[in-house]
């Protein structure tokens, strides 16, 4: 299979040179190395990817370690150093994948629909094969602060616990824990909430879910009644109390006779602020049985050194994820617009650098191209490097990330020459306006900021990897095309790529990344994250 990946590259390098050839060095003028991305070799990468050979890409197989390997021998014939573990162009991911065997759970003996009534998210909880009661405690919201604890004189040593899954409010609205109308964090993070009852040594927590349709649709594909795939912290599960999150029609269910009580508690705490419990009698049975195995990945790493000795230090971090959904029985998930099509455009952009480099015009500051795994499967490939740099996050000045940029969504179905821009003012208004300067100047696409809106109900901005940069602290600005009748099924093939608009795409982003790369000042942080 390497023989037939280096074959594919030399074939491909090859139909480079005369392009190459004739080149002549410019003063400081990056149009000709933009045109250097051309629909040909893009298309070349797209179905190179996107083949029945590589099996859609799934992290773990060996769909994507293929993929992996003709990344890597790109990068090899760029003639970019290795900078990955052990002399590689990779940083390679143990990734471990949690399923549920059985997930199970009776109430006063009636069993309950796993998916429909509850779900159990298996890397939270641990395997249990019998977990019974005669019994369960309503402890309201599970808070303990020195203000406010609902675990105030009340043992709940072995007990299954009923709480929401939110915090308490006045009758003006506002959080009791804060004085405001904004939330705590007991609000946002319901894992602290479990740790508290793991420390306290209750047995069990059934959460009653706010939002039990909206996050049992969100994550029902992946995490629910899947699997769940991470990277760091395989004993995550011991840390926690084992919980089940339910409907409030089953959470009614459960309460029974006590729900008058149950409400007339709730109210205690919102007007008084004082902790309110209910045992409720209630037979219940859990049984959690989990299957558990480890899947390896990698990043592959092009490592493109600044050549200005005072600000080589300085990185700009280029990504994609080249992962996809892989096979389901003999159908292939082949990827070609998600994302094999901003996977080739990174490869077109970094060929384009490297021979600005050859022709002695830069980058002044270094650029990492980084194409990684683990993306469908939560952002792993990108957190796991966040988490694990090869450079300093404090040298890295921006995140460019490209995810889905081939094809034509509906709404702009008259006029393909557009992109969806999303995240560049959130932490920086420079990155902001050098790519709106770059776009006016040099290529004239329609920039659509539809998606960058803090109201989208689509969230993007926090759906792709650039966000896991984003978090650290670092400026990020997401290129993205829009979404398609054909997104995430097996007809997500290579003929259905726009690859004129792809180039476009791909040099308004080399623009962009030039810039940053070879601007005096780094770009400032300046907005509110």
């Amino acid at each position: 299979m390497r023989y037939i990946i280096i074959s594919i590259v030399f074939l491909f390098i090859g139909s480079q040179k005369a392009l190459l050839q004739g080149h002549f060095l410019p003063n400081t003028n990056p149009t000709i190395f933009a045109e250097i991305i051309t629909q040909a070799n893009l298309k070349t990468h797209v179905y190179t990817l996107a083949s029945t050979e590589m099996e859609g890409r799934e992290t773990g197989t060996s769909g994507q370690r293929q993929a992996a390997a003709y990344l890597a021998v790109i990068f090899e014939s760029y003639g970019l150093p290795r900078v990955g573990n052990q002399n590689s162009y990779f940083q390679p991911i143990i990734y471990r994948t949690e399923s549920w065997n059985q997930v199970r759970l009776s109430i006063r003996g009636e069993l309950q629909r796993a998916g429909k009534d509850f779900y159990a998210i298996p890397y939270f909880n641990t395997q249990v094969d019998s977990l019974v009661d005669n019994e369960v405690l309503f402890l309201g919201y599970g808070i303990d602060e020195a203000q406010y604890s609902d675990y105030k004189d009340v043992n709940v040593q072995h007990k299954i616990l009923l709480l929401y899954d939110d915090e308490p409010q006045d009758k003006y609205g506002k959080y009791l824990l804060t004085g405001t109308t904004t939330p705590s964090d007991w609000s946002r993070n319901w894992r602290r909430k479990l740790t508290v009852a793991k420390e306290k040594g209750a047995k069990a927590v059934l959460f009653i879910d706010s939002n039990f349709q909206e996050n049992l649709f969100r994550n029902a594909q992946q995490n629910l009644l899947g699997y769940e795939v991470q990277f760091t912290n395989p004993d995550m599960d011991t840390l926690l109390a084992n919980n089940i999150f339910l409907s409030s029609t089953l959470a009614k269910r459960l309460v029974g006779s006590s729900y008058r009580d149950v409400i007339k508690a709730r109210k205690k705490i919102t007007l008084k602020g004082k902790p309110q419990h209910v045992r409720i009698p209630c037979a219940v049975s859990i049984r959690l049985q989990k299957h558990i195995r480890n899947l390896e990945g990698e990043n592959v790493l092009g490592y493109l050194e600044g050549t200005d000795e005072q600000l080589r230090e300085e990185l700009v971090v280029v990504t994609a994820h080249y992962d996809h959904l892989g096979k389901r029985g003999e159908s292939i998930y082949f990827g070609a617009d998600d994302n094999a099509s901003g996977t080739s455009a990174v490869l077109e952009i970094c060929r384009a650098f490297r021979e600005a480099k050859a022709q002695g015009q830069g980058p002044r500051r270094s650029i990492l191209f980084m194409l990684v795994s683990g993306e469908e499967k939560g952002l792993l490939g990108s957190k796991y490097y966040v988490e694990n740099p090869i450079f300093p996050l404090k040298q890295t000045i921006a995140n460019i990330n490209v995810d889905m940029v081939g094809r034509v969504d509906e709404k702009h179905s008259k006029n393909a020459d557009y992109i969806y821009v999303i995240g560049s003012d959130r932490l920086s208004t420079d990155l902001h306006q050098i790519n709106e300067q770059a776009n006016a100047t040099y290529v004239g696409l329609e920039l659509d900021y539809t998606y960058n809106a803090e109201s989208d109900p689509n969230r993007y901005y926090y759906r792709s990897d650039h966000y896991n940069f984003a978090e650290k602290g670092i400026p990020a600005i997401f290129y993205f095309s829009g979404t398609h009748r054909d997104y995430h099924r097996t007809t997500d093939t290579p003929d259905k790529i726009n690859y004129q608009k792809m180039e476009k795409i791909a040099q308004l982003i080399f623009f962009t990344t030039w810039e940053l790369a070879n601007r005096d000042e780094r770009i400032r942080v300046d907005a509110k994250p």
